[in-house]
C-alpha cells in the first residue's frame, strides 16, 4: 500500500485520484502508525515551508518519515515534499528542514538576466525535463518531456549525484532528485497528464 501523507498542506485528492487511475492501491494517512505500516510513502505539499515543517513536527510525523527512508522503503516527495527533505530553506526567513538530503532551498533570482521581465515568478506552467542518467521513475519517459510546475523556490543539493533532472527557467535548476529508495520532484506529476501518470506508475511498480 502507498501511504499519501496528510498534514494539511498537500494536493492529497489529486494525488490519490492519479494513483486510483493507474490502478495502484493508495491511502491518505494522518497517523505515524500508518506511515510505519506502509510499503511506500508519498509526501505531497503546497504552501509555506516553515508551516509545513512545524505541522509535521506537531503531528509527530517527522521521525516516521525519516525512518521509512532509512529503512529503504520507497519514498516520493512532491513539490514542498521535495524541499522539506533538505537541510535549510530561505523562504521568508531561514528555517531548518528534515535534513535527509544535504543542501538548501533558495528563491529564483532572475534580476540579472536580460530577459527577466518576460520570466515570471512563481515559475508556473509546463516545462521540460533534462533527465540525468537511468532513473527508475523515468523509465519510458523521453528526455525533454514536459511536466507541470508551480513554485518560487528550488533546491540546491550539496552532492550533485542526487540530481535526477534539471529544468531551465532563466537558470538551470534541479527539478527532481533520486537517491537509492528516495525520489522527489519539484513538479507535480499528479497534474502532468500522461507523463506524470507514467512517473507515478513507475514509482508504484518499484
Amino acid at each position: 500500500m502507498i501511504a499519501i501523507v496528510d498534514y494539511g498542506m498537500g494536493n492529497l485528492h489529486s494525488v490519490k485520484k492519479a494513483f486510483d487511475f493507474i490502478g495502484a492501491e493508495s491511502e491518505i494517512v494522518t497517523e505515524p502508525a500508518a506511515i510505519d505500516a506502509a510499503e511506500k510513502i508519498v509526501l505531497p505539499g503546497v504552501g509555506a515551508f516553515a508551516d509545513a515543517i512545524d505541522t509535521l513536527q506537531k503531528k509527530q510525523l517527522v521521525n516516521p518519515l525519516k525512518q521509512a527512508i532509512e529503512d529503504g522503503r520507497y519514498f516520493l516527495g512532491i513539490c514542498l515534499g521535495l524541499q522539506m527533505l533538505f537541510d535549510i530553506s530561505y523562504e521568508d526567513g531561514q528555517f531548518p528542514g528534515l535534513g535527509v538530503i544535504p543542501g538548501q532551498v533558495v528563491r529564483f533570482d532572475l534580476s540579472d538576466l536580460p530577459d527577466h521581465a518576460e520570466l515570471k515568478i512563481p515559475h508556473m506552467g509546463w516545462n521540460a525535463l533534462n533527465i540525468k542518467g537511468d532513473i527508475p521513475i523515468y523509465q519510458g519517459i523521453e528526455n525533454g518531456s514536459y511536466v507541470y510546475f508551480v513554485h518560487s523556490y528550488y533546491v540546491t543539493p550539496t552532492d550533485n549525484a542526487v540530481i535526477a533532472t534539471t529544468t531551465t527557467h532563466g537558470c538551470e535548476f534541479v527539478s527532481s532528485i533520486a537517491r537509492n529508495n528516495l525520489f522527489a520532484t519539484q513538479f507535480h506529476p499528479e497534474k502532468s497528464q500522461r507523463i506524470g501518470l507514467q512517473i507515478l506508475k513507475n514509482f508504484a511498480n518499484l
